[in-house]
């Protein structure tokens, strides 16, 4: 299809893009009607024909198995390196306890990271002792910095360095291999929180150097909540070893100790899967890479969320907080006299826009995809330069409708 035709199909395909201007994937993604429907088809099939049958868990294995390869796929990655998770945040819990780690040993991360990284870092320091340590990278624009700031939280040596590839707060996409090699040089272990890049931009995680890379299906993989990913790099598979475990994680066992654990990445995975979610992510993988295509999706979204970051640059009193030379489909802006949540409901009230708020940086966030429209965007820029030029006092109020009906 020419670009024009295709991207109609694509939203015709997509039922939620309807609903308002939808720019929000960053904290989850609008569901494909295919998806959805994949999705409550099984679910009539365990409302009306049970879930118990041995036939219907072997199936659930086969799904399993679809679900990693269409996450193997995105990342540019082999298969068994990919485990299943409920989320990003499972990830990088597994990521960061699989260590051996002892009292006073150090991670290192960055001063804007998201609580699914954090999390699991605190609680390694609340409950073992572990020292954190935090490189400022500012907002992410300059490499130069980034790695200086690793450079100098690595001094005192670390068991971990944990940060994401695409910062949630700005936006920008920090040089994770540059990051990785330095990492590894002081031995340390390399996490990676990918949920702000796996399926907004091109990837081969291989390429990175990293142990462990962690990614949602619920944000631009299009796929239901309680889905994500963990890809560990089979060379790490001794160092990263299973913090957690479950019915999925082991080969074979016994009740009087034997047990041998899968000879891949699934050593990684619990267990209690909801089987119409596993479909709704192969689904929506396998949506994206064969019927829509990842070239276009990647290329699409960064060249959209581009040109919503110039005309948003172009308005007088609008601050473009993302990183030009680094960003990826993430762009973080303030208007000038403006609580971002006071300018972010106008917004929504206005245009139907779909978006949030970043209070770490006091921003608004919009999160760009492939298949945002130019209409849309225009629509968007227009009323934000509504809005910086005007208070919130001095903003004209919206248009209403007056319904008259018998009393």
């Amino acid at each position: 299809m020419a670009d024009a035709e295709k991207h109609a199909a694509i939203r015709a395909a997509i039922p939620a893009l309807g609903a308002g201007i939808y720019l929000n994937a960053g904290s989850v993604g609008p569901l494909p009607a295919e998806v959805a429907a994949a999705m409550a088809e099984l679910e009539a099939y365990e409302r009306d024909i049970g879930r118990a049958h041995v036939d219907y868990y072997l199936a659930h294995v086969e799904r399993m198995a679809e679900a990693r390869a269409g996450i193997a796929a995105v990342l540019g990655a082999d298969l068994d390196e990919v485990a299943i998770t409920h989320a990003t945040t499972d990830g990088m819990n597994i990521a960061t306890w699989g260590l051996d780690w002892q009292p006073g040993e150090r991670a290192v991360t960055t001063t804007q990271e998201h609580a699914g990284g954090l999390a699991p870092l605190y609680a390694l320091r609340d409950r073992i002792g572990v020292e954190v340590a935090f490189a400022d990278v500012g907002d992410g624009s300059d490499d130069e910095r980034t790695i200086a700031a690793f450079d100098a939280a690595l001094a005192r040596g670390a068991r971990l360095v944990s940060f994401s590839h695409v910062l949630w707060t700005t936006g920008a996409v920090l040089p994770v291999a540059r990051i990785a090699a330095l990492a590894r040089e002081r031995g340390a272990v390399v996490a990676v929180d990918g949920a702000q890049a796996a399926g907004a931009i091109p990837l081969v995680v291989q390429d990175l150097g990293v142990d462990a890379y962690a990614v949602a299906g619920q944000k631009w993989l299009l796929g239901p909540e309680g889905t994500g990913a963990l890809w560990v790099a089979r060379g790490s598979w001794d160092r990263v070893r299973p913090s957690s475990a479950g019915h999925w994680s082991l080969a074979s066992y016994d009740s009087t100790g034997g047990a041998t654990w899968h000879p891949d990445a699934r050593r990684y995975e619990g267990s209690g899967h909801h089987r119409p979610s596993v479909v709704g992510l192969a689904r929506a993988v396998g949506w994206l890479s064969m019927y829509v295509g990842l070239d276009y999706v990647h290329r699409r979204g960064m060249e959209m969320a581009r040109r919503a970051a110039d005309a948003l640059a172009s308005i007088a009193g609008v601050e473009v907080v993302t990183p030009r030379s680094q960003m990826a489909t993430l762009v973080a802006f303030r208007i000038a006299g403006w609580d971002p949540q006071a300018a972010l409901d106008e917004l929504g009230a206005r245009v139907f826009a779909i978006a949030r708020t970043v209070p770490l940086i006091g921003a608004i966030r919009i999160s760009v995809g492939f298949y945002t429209s130019e209409e849309e965007l225009d629509r968007f820029v227009d009323a934000v330069r509504l809005l910086a030029g005007h208070s919130p006092a001095t903003l004209p109020p919206r248009r209403t409708l007056t319904i008259l009906g018998e009393g």
